[in-house]
């Protein structure tokens, strides 16, 4: 039984890994922040991986399972930048955010910067999109119906347009 978990879990990492770093980036701060949401989507997979059910594809399964961790992690630190505000104002110098890898090109870094903008959920809906999941897919991922995938598709295409003008 483990031999047999622990396969399909390798195999279904070595096959996903690539997109299901990407979905990290889209919610981290920086390179380690993305691969700390990484493994802590990993540990998850791997620890739920007996109760998969096959009801969707197990890239689907892995694709909720880490947007969840995402957003949960997302909340704790927004939660712990709240509480360490009022200290912002002792504290001494100032931290710099860490600079984006120079192969990026511009426009990429510009559209990553308006993703980060969106609300949890549209930051979901067309994460998942750019990783070219189907509207089903995305469906089961959400829990939102299929039209409704394809409606909030369209107007945040729309949002990160705008947004795009803006910045370039």
């Amino acid at each position: 039984m483990y031999e047999h978990l622990e396969s399909t879990f390798l195999t279904a990492v070595e096959q996903n890994q690539h997109k299901l770093l990407r979905v990290c980036s889209v919610y981290a701060e920086d390179a380690d922040d993305k691969k700390d949401l990484f493994q802590e989507a990993l540990i998850n997979i791997w620890q739920s991986l007996p109760s998969f059910e096959n009801k969707s594809s197990i890239s689907t399964w892995m694709f909720r399972i880490t947007l969840n961790v995402c957003m949960r992690l997302q909340m704790k630190q927004a939660k712990k930048r709240d509480r360490f505000r009022k200290l912002d104002s002792l504290t001494i110098g100032s931290v710099r955010e860490e600079e984006p890898n120079l192969e990026d090109n511009e426009r990429l870094i510009h559209l990553r910067n308006c993703i980060k903008t969106l609300n949890d959920a549209d930051k979901a809906v067309i994460t998942l999109c750019l990783e070219e999941l189907s509207y089903k897919e995305i469906s089961d991922i959400t829990g939102l119906s299929e039209n409704h995938v394809a409606v909030k598709i369209k107007r945040i295409k729309i949002k990160l347009l705008n947004c795009l003008k803006e910045k370039i």
